[in-house]
């Protein structure tokens, strides 16, 4: 009877510590220096890609192309609104800035969009360089501490 208690009494320290070495193996698994990425991420490489599409089509004169790719860029995404809330408390006092900088994408990309559906090759070039102006001002300010406080890496280019 005395073993059979200190039988069970072993059995069930054996049980918690096998769950507690899992779970601590789960958390160390879990704990990885890289952080994932925010949707936010995915959304500027599809920007990229759209950006670089329009300038394809503006250096072979396809109007339609521009006009077709441009409202993509006008009307991207929004990441999901937990993560926006913590883009925006991130931000915090330049949240106003941020958001301008994302009202003149929209409306530089709509400019693109209008100008090559007019065939204005001149129109489309002039709104697409304020276009990239304000994407160029959004990342000159505020990519790099994103990047830090999101993923750790003050040096990474993201």
């Amino acid at each position: 009877m005395k073993y059979q208690h200190t039988l069970k009494t072993m059995i069930a320290a054996g049980m918690i510590g096998t769950l507690l070495a899992s779970v601590s193996s789960l958390s160390w698994a879990d704990d990885s220096t890289a952080a994932a990425p925010l949707a936010l991420r995915k959304i500027m490489r599809d920007l990229g890609l759209n950006m670089q599409a329009i300038t394809d089509g503006i250096s072979r004169g396809d109007w339609a192309l521009v006009a077709k790719v441009a409202p993509l860029v006008a009307d991207h995404p929004q990441p999901p609104l937990g993560e926006k809330m913590r883009i925006m408390s991130f931000v915090g006092t330049n949240t106003p800035r941020f958001k301008a900088y994302d009202n003149q994408t929209h409306e530089q990309a709509q400019e693109v969009g209008d100008a090559a559906k007019a065939k204005d090759g001149a129109g489309v070039i002039l709104a697409f360089q304020k276009l990239q102006t304000s994407c160029y001002n959004c990342h000159n300010e505020f990519r790099k501490p994103f990047v830090a406080h999101f993923y750790g890496r003050p040096d990474a280019v993201q």
